[in-house]
């Protein structure tokens, strides 16, 4: 499918304000959705052939702890206590701290966030999306480095 026509259909859900969009030509098929109909565009998924539509999904929710994450993570919690939020990922693609290579990075450890605010970048089929905080908060963890892979549920920062 022609990049053209995706960002068409991303162009069209965002003016429509409907939640999902899941289009297939022949053996291509594009899904884009989002969390809620007033949020940003949070997910787009393109599958190029019948084999790749029925791979196995990686599992919703991945553990909570550092233990998970690369050595080079920055982590500052283990178990996040009932008061503080996990912000995951939610879509696969490369995870970036800022906007652009030496940019001072979104947040920081210690950083106070109000909803809304960005706290990383995920860049997705050469498409930047930035991912918000939906907690009011001080970030305690982050559990992801500039430039490192993430997948879908993958824990990206603890919000206290």
């Amino acid at each position: 499918m022609d990049i053209r026509k995706v960002k068409k259909l991303i162009e069209l859900l965002e003016e429509s304000g409907i939640a999902e969009l899941e289009i297939t030509e022949g053996e291509e098929s594009v899904r884009i959705s989002r969390h809620g109909a007033s949020q940003p565009l949070t997910q787009v998924v393109h599958t190029a052939s019948p084999a790749l539509a029925h791979a196995p999904a990686a599992p919703p929710t991945a553990p909570a702890n550092g233990a998970a994450t690369s050595p080079s993570a920055q982590s500052g919690a283990g178990r996040p206590a009932a008061a503080e939020n996990v912000v995951t990922a939610p879509m696969v693609g490369t995870y970036y701290s800022a906007a652009a290579p030496g940019a001072k990075a979104f947040v920081e450890i210690g950083t106070e966030v109000k909803v809304g605010q960005t706290l990383c970048i995920i860049e997705a089929m050469k498409m930047m999306n930035q991912i918000e905080s939906d907690k009011e908060g001080r970030v305690t963890a982050i559990m992801a480095s500039n430039g490192d892979p993430v997948e879908f549920g993958q824990p990206l920062f603890v919000i206290e």
